[in-house]
């Protein structure tokens, strides 16, 4: 071997050290510039409102700006996708809630691989689903408009922020559950369904509480019944819908934050940290006490699991109400 040559190996070597430290304290470092978390669906909806206080927490934490962007579309891919192909170097993220594990039963064909492309981070927000009307709807309980629906099959009509939405694979699961027909009124997003549900377009409505609590607070609407096993603090005389007589049912929504596949995982494990941190603090629990949420986090394999079980289970919801595939 000549000297140039080994001097242009050495020289070589040198400068892998050299990337690889400066990857290396960039990643330790992180973050040190603002992050973006995309939220795929308009403002307004359940999954903005608790994204942009958790990135107001984050911020205050890291001293970096963490700032949500509102890219919707298509069941929330377009800004799946977006991050999907986004460098994996935790500066862009994305939000989303329960939808994300029904994609699979609601697209042939979807623009990024569920499984791989997307890495979950953590769950940081869980929420019942509520069922809301009116506050002039003829119906004062959950018995009286499931009487009513069974009564007069296809009849009600109720609005979501889209097909293949967590509320409305979350509706079709009450509707079989509770052996109703009701038909589908698709908005383009949560904010619209409720303004809709506010002029009295539709009849009632299904939405994870944080996308529902500030009009039933307000007298706007009233919260017949939610999911889970337990009556919220914020609503002690609200029944659940098992109470109501409707056994079985058990969705319950949360919000999380996903990150490109390749993401190194000393940034995931900060995010992780952040993330419970912030899910930890007094004002951050109270804002979801308020909105009949949990403050819970689950992450990381646990976070993956959660997910993968989910997505099974939403195929015989899918199934069920026959739902055709985009």
């Amino acid at each position: 071997m000549s000297i140039s040559s080994k001097a242009m190996r050495a020289a070589l070597g040198a400068a892998a050290l050299c990337a690889a430290a400066g990857t290396a304290f960039a990643q330790a470092d992180f973050p040190s510039k603002p992050v973006r978390i995309v939220v795929p669906y308009p403002p307004g909806g359940a999954v903005d409102q608790v994204t942009r206080r958790v990135a107001q927490k984050l911020t205050e934490q890291t001293g970096q700006s963490f700032f949500v962007e509102n890219k919707a579309g298509a069941t929330g891919t377009i800004g799946a996708q977006q991050v999907a192909k986004a460098a994996p170097d935790g500066y862009t993220l994305m939000a989303n809630d329960t939808t994300y594990s029904i994609l699979p039963h609601v697209f042939n064909k979807l623009p990024f691989d569920h499984e791989r492309d997307l890495v979950p981070v953590a769950a940081f927000n869980f929420a019942p689903m509520a069922l809301v009307v009116g506050a002039d709807s003829r119906f004062k309980t959950l018995s009286d408009l499931i009487g009513y629906a069974r009564s007069n099959p296809g009849k009600l009509n109720y609005g979501t922020g889209g097909a293949g939405t967590t509320p409305h694979f979350s509706t079709e699961a009450l509707a079989s559950t509770a052996k109703i027909d009701v038909t589908h009124v698709p908005f383009k997003g949560a904010g619209e369904a409720t303004l809709a549900l506010l002029s009295g377009t539709i009849d009632f409505q299904i939405a994870s509480t944080p996308g529902v609590m500030g009009q039933v607070k307000g007298g706007k609407v009233r919260l017949l019944g939610i999911s889970g096993d337990k009556r919220l603090a914020a609503l002690p005389d609200v029944p659940t819908f098992a109470e109501a007589g409707i056994k079985g049912y058990s969705v319950i929504n949360f919000t999380g934050l996903w990150a490109p596949k390749g993401t190194p995982a000393p940034v995931m494990q900060r995010l992780q940290k952040e993330v419970a941190a912030a899910m930890a603090s007094p004002d951050v629990q109270k804002f979801s006490a308020d909105l009949g949420s949990v403050p819970s986090v689950v992450s990381g394999e646990a976070f993956t699991k959660m997910l993968r079980d989910n997505t099974q289970l939403w195929s015989a919801v899918a199934a069920a109400a026959k739902v055709e595939k985009q």
